[in-house]
């Protein structure tokens, strides 16, 4: 508590402090003992007084603070009472409901429009109400049109599920078809702002349009189903009947529509029971299971019949709505159409049952005729090889004895006419084996340079004589195929190029194709035309019959053939007046270290080459049998001589000698062959070097020689091949037979 009242005016407190400094000076005068006492008590006071009048001096700076402050928040308050009043009249003004809820979701501010549509909830609107409150009164009035499938509490979830939303808006319905449009947002303190619009005429007119818009599709429509061929019915949700177009009404024979529309399903199907027929396992019970599920249903189809008379094909399949739509469609005529078609199937299958037995027939008897020509070729090439093989050894027999150049020349002629006879046979012997199917190709890495170059000294002066330059360029390429035929296919195409070509070159090369060798054969010939690229290859055919080539017209087609059984791509390009090429597209083969082999040494001069060796020959053909005798006795040899594997037995059982070489034919008539005389001879005297002679060029036949470590010699003979053979046995002291042990 202060000394002196602040509330007085200065002089009264001046006044009382003088009295209060007498007062203490008299009690220092009457009490010195006490002096030291009395003065730090005095110095107390007179701090003490100085305390005061500052904290008075302060007090009276709050007070005047705190009196300026209140004045500021009265006119504050009548500003913001000012303020609330304009929101309030702006708010008013607004043809919307409108509230805000604060950030804990209270009701803070509302006009007289919000929920004024909703009446039982616009009267319980008090400031502080909860949103949570206010959807729960919402959803429980009775202006709340509430679909018949969701209760209050149902809607009320919904409604809270969207106030989650930072901006949401939505159409709620009301009674006596009212609209309102709510739309939410939240503020950025995190309050709610809802505006309630009153949408009932846009709905309306909205409605009306589209029930004008419905309308005038459901004319659209009803004219697309009435072009349909279809009978068409539509069926509602509840199964009723909706809609149908007029070939529905024409193929069913229905009564008049207004006895049907919004028949039930179920009195539909019963109302033509009597005249439908279901067709397999399903029935009237199946199609109004299906029509009743409850569940999704599945698209169906079965066909009816109407009447006896009339089929007709039925498709139902399920509308989004779970309504459904069923289509007619009358296929009696199609029905009908397959009914004759499957007789007439019927028909056509016995007859080509028939026609393929008769065809069975006759490709028997076609492939017998093919196996007897074949036959007949090979026994008639055989049966002309074997006079063809004597008059060849005699022409050789007849050349060693010959001084006369002129006489030579011409029996050089002979010898070449020869050789192209021989050519044919072989050409005729390969065809029948291709077109058999009988030949036997051994596949195995072949060096190309192996199969060119000798290539280029055999055609080289058939094109010299012609005056082409025939270039075969070396290749260091090995290839995958047969040996034989590849060096067949090549020597035709290069044949083929020199003879049609009167002037220019043909070149042969072989160039990488990725994993395989492209071998090609150009020519400056006449060329090719179009239509003749195919008939070159057909058996017999030539295009240029008046050139003086010789042949039947067989290369190309075995050429053809044999590429294909050996799987290589056969090609040609030409241009009429500039020349033609093929290529023969082969697989490259691995590379390998080639086997080292002695070069085979020639010998021109024969003449005493077999001095001292005896030769058991024997063959069958006499001719061919004197030939060979003939030609081997004039390089010195002796020839022992038998005419079937009996008299050679008996022969060697006579002599008692031991021949250097046997010289075995392989067809020796009535069964017996060379391989089986080689075995008797073999098992009875021991081994003998031994050749046998035939001219079936079989791989079984190579394959059983190769097997018993025998040379084969093919018809018609080599000169130089035999005398080679003969020449390369050693020939031993002559040794007395001595039949081994049995």
């Amino acid at each position: 508590m202060s000394i002196v009242n602040p509330n007085d005016p200065i002089e009264k407190q001046n006044q009382k402090l003088l009295v209060i400094a007498q007062s203490l000076m008299r009690r220092v005068e009457q009490k010195n003992d006490q002096s030291g006492l009395a003065y730090q008590q005095f110095e107390r006071a007179a701090l003490l007084e100085t305390q005061v009048r500052q904290r008075t001096k302060e007090l009276e700076r709050t007070l005047d603070l705190l009196q300026e402050s209140n004045t500021q928040l009265e006119h504050a308050n009548v500003e913001t009472e000012a303020a609330r009043s304009n929101i309030t009249e702006a708010l008013e003004t607004i043809n919307e409901g409108f509230a805000l809820f604060d950030p804990d979701e209270k009701l803070a501010l509302f006009n007289s429009r919000f929920c004024r549509d909703i009446a039982d909830v616009a009267d319980r609107l008090v400031e502080g109400l909860h949103f949570d409150d206010y959807v729960n009164l919402v959803s429980r009035s009775e202006h709340l049109a509430i679909p018949d499938n969701e209760t209050p509490a149902d809607w009320a979830a919904k409604r809270l599920s969207r106030h989650n939303r930072d901006h949401v808006v939505f159409n709620v319905r009301l009674t006596w078809n009212r609209w309102l449009q709510i739309s939410e947002h939240r503020t950025p303190r995190g309050g709610t702002v809802i505006l309630q619009t009153d949408v009932t005429d846009i709905m309306r007119l909205e409605r009306q349009q589209r029930d004008k818009m419905l309308d005038q599709q459901a004319k659209i429509l009803q004219a697309t189903l009435d072009h349909l061929n279809q009978g068409v019915c539509i069926f509602d949700h509840d199964k009723k009947l909706v809609g149908w177009n007029k070939t529905f009404d024409r193929i069913l024979a229905l009564p008049p529509q207004s006895t049907i529309h919004g028949l039930e399903f179920s009195a539909l199907l019963h109302l033509l029971r009597n005249d439908l027929k279901f067709h397999g396992d399903f029935d009237h019970d199946r199609l109004e299971t299906w029509a009743h599920r409850r569940s999704r249903r599945q698209p169906i189809a079965f066909e009816i019949t109407r009447k006896d008379v009339q089929i007709l094909s039925v498709f139902a399949q399920e509308m989004p709505d779970r309504g459904f739509v069923i289509s007619f469609t009358d296929v009696t005529a199609e029905r009908e159409a397959a009914r004759a078609l499957f007789e007439m199937n019927e028909t056509l299958e016995r007859r080509v049952i028939e026609r393929t037995e008769e065809l069975g027939e006759a490709l028997e008897e076609a492939e017998r005729a093919n196996a007897s020509k074949s036959r007949f070729v090979a026994a008639a090439s055989h049966d002309l090889l074997q006079p063809l093989s004597a008059a060849k050894l005699f022409m050789s027999s007849l050349a060693d004895r010959m001084d006369d150049p002129e006489a030579l020349g011409v029996l050089g002629k002979a010898e070449t006419a020869l050789m192209g006879v021989e050519h044919i046979i072989e050409a005729l012997l390969d065809i029948s084996r291709l077109d058999a199917g009988k030949a036997v190709f051994d596949i195995q890495s072949v060096p190309l340079s192996a199969v060119l170059k000798p290539l280029r000294d055999e055609l080289t002066p058939m094109a010299l004589a012609k005056g082409l330059d025939l270039q075969i360029i070396d290749s260091s390429l090995s290839v995958i195929s047969d040996p034989g035929y590849l060096r067949r296919i090549l020597q035709n195409l290069i044949a083929n190029a020199v003879k049609y070509t009167t002037t220019g070159r043909v070149i042969v090369g072989a160039r990488r194709n990725g994993g395989s060798a492209r071998i090609e054969v150009w020519d400056t010939g006449p060329g090719i035309a179009e239509d003749d690229r195919q008939t070159i290859f057909q058996e017999f055919a030539r295009l240029d019959r008046h050139t003086n080539s010789d042949g039947l017209g067989l290369g190309l087609a075995i050429v053809e053939r044999a590429a294909k059984g050996l799987g290589h791509d056969l090609s040609l390009w030409s241009s009429v007046g500039q020349g033609s090429c093929f290529s023969l597209n082969t697989r490259i083969a691995p590379e390998m270290r080639p086997a080292t082999k002695a070069s085979p040494q020639l010998q021109s001069d024969w003449s005493n080459a077999l001095d001292g060796m005896i030769v058991l020959l024997v063959e069958n053909d006499m001719q061919v049998a004197h030939a060979l005798s003939l030609m081997i006795e004039n390089h010195g040899a002796e020839v022992l001589l038998a005419h079937s594997a009996r008299e050679a037995k008996d022969l060697l059982g006579e002599i008692q000698l031991v021949p250097d070489v046997l010289l075995l034919d392989y067809q020796l008539g009535a069964g017996a062959h060379g391989l089986s005389l080689y075995d008797d001879i073999r098992e009875t005297y021991g081994p003998v070097p031994t050749a046998i002679i035939s001219a079936d060029r079989s791989m079984e036949l190579q394959h059983d020689c190769g097997a018993l470590g025998l040379r084969l010699l093919a018809k018609p003979i080599d000169k130089e091949k035999l005398l080679g053979f003969l020449a390369a046995t050693d020939v031993g002291a002559v040794q007395t037979l001595t039949p081994r042990a049995g």
